[in-house]
């Protein structure tokens, strides 16, 4: 675990990341991520979850047209 959570610091260190966390009930997780797909993607492929075969990663492209007050940074 320390080496995924050490690679979610790194993708909001880079400001790809706006928020994360586990899925209820824990099958998984989720990331909201903003950025450049190809860059999302090379660096999804670099998460040791996914180099280790324990997780896969399925990407959503989302184009928010509205957001909550506080939020507007996450619109196109």
């Amino acid at each position: 675990m320390p080496p995924h959570l050490a690679w979610v610091k790194e993708g909001y260190d880079r400001g790809w990341f706006v928020a994360s966390g586990r899925k209820v009930p824990r099958t998984g997780g989720v990331i909201v991520a903003k950025g450049d797909r190809s860059e999302l993607e090379a660096f999804v492929a670099e998460d040791p979850f996914v180099l280790h075969g324990i997780a896969a990663y399925e990407i959503t492209e989302v184009a928010l047209t509205t957001a909550a007050a506080g939020f507007e940074g996450l619109k196109d």
